[in-house]
């Protein structure tokens, strides 16, 4: 209550409110958390370059979950008898630029067109094209009403104006590849597919169909610039590069 008093005192606002029994922020220190936000994250990378790492260190790895389910799984259960100490966890793309840029994952595997990648080095992993999934032959593939990823997201929305450009609408969007494809596999309506997520779910060839003209996604791997110091994840993003 003091700290809370003294920073309030200091900047000239109240930063919180009675809330029944509780207390809640106040409109002024909700925009102070919005505008200070960018410090706070890089501030915390940089506590993460000079954090000491050992062989027995946890290292967080924030991974696309369409890309871990499709490529990685085999890999992590191999590198895990040399290492094991990594820990794997799922996030859209966007969450895995924030928490490798604020030092909470020591490498982000990411899917998509990265945007805002300042503070970050990237690595380009593979270009996996996109395929239509639906169990009846497509036979006029212009003007087709198409189900998609969300587009909304900013590693996504670079597909819109494709889409568009080559005759497809799109029908419904989704969070998640494997709801885009499972609704493609019903006959709800044909669904935009990475070719990873196709394998991964075994998809007979009979229901797959290539576009009209070929989409990809990115996949890439960010870190830190000076991350590879530490001879951990310099090795680990070798074996990454290695597999893809």
């Amino acid at each position: 209550s003091k700290r809370i008093a003294n920073l309030e005192a200091r900047l000239g606002k109240k930063l919180i409110e009675p809330d029944g029994r509780h207390i809640r922020l106040t409109v002024e220190a909700r925009e102070l958390l919005k505008n200070v936000e960018p410090e706070l994250i890089s501030l915390k990378g940089l506590l993460f370059d000079h954090q000491q790492i050992t062989d027995t260190s946890t290292l967080q790895i924030a991974a696309s979950e369409t890309v871990l389910a499709a490529y990685l799984g085999d890999f992590i259960r191999g590198y895990l008898q040399q290492d094991s100490s990594l820990n794997f966890t799922t996030h859209q793309t966007p969450v895995i630029l924030e928490k490798v840029r604020a030092g909470d994952a020591a490498l982000g595997v990411c899917a998509g067109r990265l945007a805002n990648v300042s503070g970050l080095i990237v690595d380009p992993l593979l270009e996996e094209n996109l395929l239509l999934v639906y169990p009846q032959p497509l036979e006029n593939l212009q003007d087709l009403k198409v189900l998609t990823i969300d587009l909304q997201n900013p590693a996504n929305t670079y597909l819109e104006v494709q889409l568009l450009h080559i005759g497809l609408t799109p029908l419904m969007q989704m969070d998640s590849y494997f709801a885009v494809a499972h609704l493609g596999l019903s006959g709800v309506a044909p669904a935009l597919v990475p070719q990873g997520i196709i394998n991964a779910m075994g998809i007979p060839a009979a229901s797959i169909h290539h576009l009209p003209q070929p989409l990809s996604r990115p996949i890439s791997l960010c870190y830190r610039p000076r991350s590879l110091q530490r001879e951990r994840i310099s090795q680990l993003r070798q074996h990454l590069l290695a597999l893809f």
